[in-house]
C-alpha cells in the first residue's frame, strides 16, 4: 500500500488522515475560517505521531471540493505547497466522493446522493453508486436549489440520501435513508486517495486545482436585507 498524507478543509472542521508503514493516523480540527491556520499544525502533529517524514511518504492528497471557497484553497495551496517541497505528486479527491465513501463504511451505504450545505440557500450534490471495486459517478457535482435536487432525486432515485445539508421537508423522499452524519472523513479521504493512487491519478503539484462551483461567495448587504425582509 502507498504511504499516503490527506486532508479535507472544504467545510467546518478540517479531517487529515496519514497512512504509512502498516498504520493509519487520523485527526480533526477547526475548520472554516481556522482552516488556513490550524491544517499545517495538524499536519505536522499527525506525521510526528505516525514517525514518518513528508520525503518519505508517496503522496500528498487533498479534498478539491466542491466546498468553501477559503477552505478549498487553503487545502490545494497546503497540498501543493508540501508536495513541491518533499518532490511528491498530488491526488485531488472528490469530497463528494469521500462523504458517499464515510457513508459506505459507517451504513453501508452503496447507491447515494451526496448533499451538503453549500450555504446562501443552495447545496452541493452528487449521485455515486459503489461498483465493488470504486465509486462510479452517475450525476457529477453540481450546485443546485433544494427543489432542483428534489427533482433530480425523483427522477433518479437512490437509497440513501446523505451528506450535512439540511435535509427537510424539501428534500424528503419516503424510499430514501437519510445519514445527515456523512462527510469527508479522514479515513475515508484516505480510502479514496489509495484507489486514486492505484488508478495512476497521481499529477504534478503545478497541476492541482480546487473544484470551485460557485462564483459568488457571498450575498450583498442589500440581498441580505431583501432576504430577512421576505422572512419577515
Amino acid at each position: 500500500m502507498p504511504s499516503l498524507l490527506a486532508f479535507d478543509t472544504s467545510g467546518e472542521r478540517i479531517h487529515v488522515g496519514v497512512s504509512a508503514r502498516g498504520g493509519v493516523w487520523l485527526a480533526e480540527d477547526a475548520g472554516g475560517a481556522q482552516a488556513s491556520a490550524s491544517l499545517l499544525p495538524c499536519v505536522r502533529r499527525l506525521l510526528r505521531e505516525a514517525g514518518v517524514g513528508l520525503r518519505q511518504l508517496d503522496a500528498i492528497a487533498f479534498g478539491r471540493g466542491p466546498g468553501a471557497f477559503t477552505g478549498l484553497r487553503a487545502a490545494c495551496s497546503a497540498a501543493q505547497g508540501l508536495a513541491w517541497g518533499a518532490g511528491l505528486p498530488v491526488l485531488p479527491i472528490d469530497t463528494l466522493v469521500a462523504v458517499a465513501e464515510d457513508a459506505r463504511v459507517r451504513v453501508g451505504a452503496v447507491d447515494v446522493w451526496v448533499a451538503m450545505d453549500a450555504r446562501m440557500g443552495e447545496l452541493y450534490a452528487a449521485r455515486y453508486c459503489w461498483s465493488g471495486g470504486g465509486w462510479i459517478t452517475l450525476v457529477p457535482p453540481a450546485l443546485v436549489a433544494p427543489d432542483r435536487l428534489h427533482a433530480q432525486f425523483l427522477a433518479h432515485p437512490a437509497p440513501w440520501l446523505v451528506g450535512s445539508a439540511p435535509l427537510g421537508e424539501q428534500l424528503h423522499h419516503p424510499s430514501a435513508t437519510v445519514d445527515a452524519d456523512a462527510r469527508p472523513s479522514a479515513r475515508a479521504l484516505l480510502a479514496c486517495a489509495e484507489a486514486a493512487w492505484a488508478r495512476g491519478e497521481a499529477i504534478s503539484a503545478t497541476a492541482a486545482l480546487p473544484l470551485y462551483l460557485r462564483n459568488k461567495v457571498a450575498f450583498t448587504t442589500a440581498e441580505r436585507m431583501a432576504t430577512a425582509g421576505s422572512a419577515a
